[in-house]
């Protein structure tokens, strides 16, 4: 087991990406951060309350995107569905999809697909924490990426965090 990322680092990744998503997205107003189920939830929480913290009295529409049904890759067995909660509409505007770990590529196209049915967004950009590069089934590429790593296929990243795993952290297993 190796650390990619300490508690302390991931803290300062968070903060970081929430500068740069701000820095490219000056007004909140026309856009939304949704998290896409389940992991990717944690992550996308931690941005939207950096955010909220950097830029106090904006507001920032938030979301949580469950994708269970639009997999391609697990057909065959039963699936029972997360939460979806998008309490606003996502018509042109600016949407930034956020994901725990950009592996293959398949959960943020199924993303996509289940974005659309929410409506048409003007431009969708895509954050995630840990960005796996040389395992990519298809050709999707993030906006924002904490950390680009080489792995090889037998290896798994694990994110931890603090609310569902007691400790902040991000290990190559």
């Amino acid at each position: 087991m190796k650390t990619i990322l300490s508690d302390q680092q991931l803290a300062i990744t968070i903060k970081r990406l929430s500068h740069q998503i701000l820095e490219n997205n000056d007004d909140l107003s026309n856009t939304c951060i949704i998290g896409i189920q389940p992991r990717g939830v944690w992550f996308s929480n931690r941005i939207a309350k950096e955010i909220r913290a950097i830029a106090p009295g904006t507001s920032l529409e938030y979301g949580i995107l469950d994708i269970t049904f639009y997999r391609d890759d697990v057909r065959n067995e039963l699936h029972i569905a997360n939460q979806t909660d998008i309490p606003f509409s996502i018509e042109g505007k600016n949407v930034v999809l956020i994901d725990d770990v950009l592996y293959t590529g398949r959960t943020i196209r199924a993303g996509m697909d289940a974005l659309l049915d929410f409506g048409r967004p003007r431009k969708v950009e895509l954050c995630v924490l840990i960005d796996r590069r040389f395992s990519r089934e298809l050709p999707i590429q993030p906006d924002y990426s904490g950390k680009a790593i080489d792995s090889i296929i037998s290896q798994k990243v694990k994110v931890c965090w603090q609310e569902n795993e007691g400790k902040d952290e991000v290990v190559l297993l």
